[in-house]
C-alpha cells in the first residue's frame, strides 16, 4: 500500500511538472529558490484538491509575495484558496484575514497581469458577501462596484441589487450620501437594467429587489420631490434628466397636484411630446382651471393619439374646454365625435350634451312663446336618455311645457318644433303631466 501511494505521488508530481514546464511560467532563475517555487506551487495545488484550504494558505502565501510574476494561476486558484478558508474558519477575526486576502488576491493580480476586466465583477461579488455587514468596509465594497463601472461601463444585471444594496446601508449607517446622489445611483441602475431588457435580458427579479430597496429607504415622497428636486429644476430648467426623473417619481409616488410635476411635464412635453405627456399636461392645466392652456396641448395629444379610444378621449377633453369657455356649439361637436370614436365614451358624451343644452335655457329663451322656449329641456331630456341618466331624464321632464300650457297656446303633444338658438334640434312636443 505504500508502495502504491508513493507511486501516486510520484505520478501528481510529474503531471505538475509537466504542467509547470508549459509556456506563461516564469520560474526564478536562482536554482534554489526555483525548487521551493515548483514545491510550493504543488504543495498548494495539492492541498486546494483536497480541500484543505487553510494548509493551502501558506505555500500560496509564499508564492505571492516571492514569484508574484510565476503565473496567472496563482490568482486564480488563489481566490478560490482564500475563499476555502474563510468557509473553513469559525474564527471571525482569523475569517476577516481570508476576507481581505481573496479581496487582495485581486489587487496582486492586477499588478501583475493587468487584465482587471476579465475579473473585476467577481471581485466586487465577494466585496458584497465579506462585507455588506460592516459598516467599516462599506466604502470599500462600494469602490470595486463603481471600478466596475469604470473599467467595464456596466456590471451584470444579477449585480445591480448587490452593487444598491451596499450603498443603501452606507447611506444609513455612515451618511456616506445625500438622498439626491443614492437617487442618482439608482437612475443609473436603471437605465441600465432598462437597456438590459430592451435587448431581450429577463431583469425582472434584480429590478424588483432594486425598488424594494429604494422604497425601504423612504427617501422619496411628494414633499421630497416638491422640496428638494423641484428648486432644483427651478434653478436649471433646461435639465431634461432631472425633468425626468421628477415625472417618474411623481408617476410613481402619486405626486400629481405638485408644481413640480407639471414644470417637470411641461419640460418633457415640449421637448419630447406622446400623447399621454400631452394629455397629462391638459389634464392638470384643466384642473388648474386654465383651459386656454389646455385647449392647445390637448390638439397636439390628438396628432399623436395611436387608435380611436385614444382619440376619443382627447375628443371629450376638448368637448370640456369649449364648454367651460361657453363655446357650446364647438363642444357638442367634440362630444358627438367622442361617441362616435368610441362607443366606451357615448354615455359620457350625451351627458356633457345634455348638462350643455340644460345650461342653455336663458341663452336661447325668446320669450315668445312658452311652450317654445320649453322645448330645450326636451332635447336635453332625449340627451340625457342616450346618456342613460334616469336623473338627468327626471329633471329635464319636470320642465316640460303643461297639458294647459299646450292648449293655451293651441299646440298638440306629438307636433314637432326646432328648438333653434345654438342647439338647432326638433323634437317632439310633450307635457310633464
Amino acid at each position: 500500500m505504500k508502495l502504491k501511494n508513493a507511486l501516486i505521488g510520484l505520478f501528481t508530481l510529474s503531471l505538475v511538472g509537466m504542467a509547470q514546464a508549459q509556456d506563461g511560467w516564469n520560474w526564478p532563475t536562482d536554482a534554489e529558490t526555483e525548487a521551493k517555487a515548483r514545491e510550493y506551487n504543488a504543495a498548494y495545488v495539492d492541498y486546494m484538491k483536497s480541500e484543505q484550504f487553510v494548509e493551502a494558505t501558506k505555500p500560496l502565501y509564499w508564492l505571492l509575495v516571492n514569484t508574484p510574476k510565476l503565473n496567472e494561476s496563482i490568482y486564480i486558484y488563489g481566490v478560490d484558496v482564500y475563499k476555502g478558508a474563510v468557509a473553513a474558519t469559525t474564527d471571525p477575526a482569523q475569517k476577516r484575514i481570508y476576507q481581505d486576502s481573496v479581496m487582495k488576491v485581486y489587487d496582486l493580480r492586477k499588478e501583475n497581469f493587468d487584465n482587471e476586466p476579465k475579473w473585476i465583477e467577481n471581485k466586487a461579488y465577494y466585496g458584497y458577501q465579506y462585507f455588506r455587514d460592516d459598516k467599516t468596509k462599506l466604502a470599500e465594497a462600494i469602490g470595486v462596484y463603481d471600478r466596475a463601472f469604470e473599467v467595464n461601463g456596466t456590471i451584470n444585471p444579477a449585480y445591480t441589487a448587490a452593487y444598491f444594496d451596499l450603498v443603501r446601508r452606507h447611506y444609513l449607517l455612515n451618511k456616506a450620501y445625500t438622498a439626491i446622489e443614492v437617487l442618482e445611483i439608482h437612475d443609473k441602475i436603471t437605465k441600465l437594467l432598462d437597456e438590459a431588457e430592451a435587448n431581450g435580458k429577463d431583469v425582472s427579479t434584480p429590478k424588483s429587489n432594486v425598488e424594494s430597496l429604494l422604497v425601504a429607504m423612504e427617501l422619496i415622497n411628494c414633499d421630497f420631490i416638491e422640496n428638494t428636486l423641484g428648486p432644483k429644476l427651478t434653478a436649471d430648467p433646461t435639465n431634461m434628466v432631472l425633468a425626468q426623473q421628477i415625472f417618474n417619481y411623481s408617476v410613481k409616488y402619486k405626486c400629481f397636484s405638485s408644481a413640480s410635476f407639471l414644470s417637470a411635464l411641461e419640460i418633457i412635453d415640449n421637448q419630447n411630446p406622446t400623447y399621454a405627456t400631452s394629455q397629462v399636461r391638459a389634464m392638470r392645466y384643466m384642473q388648474n382651471r386654465e383651459y386656454e392652456k389646455a385647449q392647445p396641448v390637448l390638439e397636439k395629444a390628438l396628432t399623436l393619439a395611436e387608435n380611436d379610444v385614444q382619440k376619443a378621449e382627447i375628443h371629450y377633453d376638448l368637448a370640456k374646454v369649449h364648454a367651460q369657455a361657453g363655446r357650446k356649439s364647438s363642444s357638442r361637436s367634440e362630444a358627438l365625435e367622442a361617441a362616435k370614436l368610441d362607443p366606451e365614451k357615448a354615455k359620457e358624451a350625451w351627458l356633457l350634451i345634455a348638462q350643455l343644452y340644460m345650461g342653455s335655457s336663458g341663452d336661447c329663451r325668446k320669450g315668445i312663446s312658452r311652450v317654445d322656449d320649453q322645448a330645450i329641456y326636451i332635447a336635453a331630456y332625449n340627451a340625457y336618455s342616450r346618456a342613460g341618466d334616469s336623473k338627468g331624464m327626471a329633471e329635464a321632464r319636470a320642465r316640460f311645457p303643461s297639458k294647459e300650457e299646450l292648449f293655451t297656446e293651441s299646440r298638440q303633444v306629438g307636433e314637432t318644433v326646432n328648438v333653434g338658438c345654438w342647439i338647432g334640434e326638433t323634437v317632439t312636443l310633450a307635457t310633464r303631466d
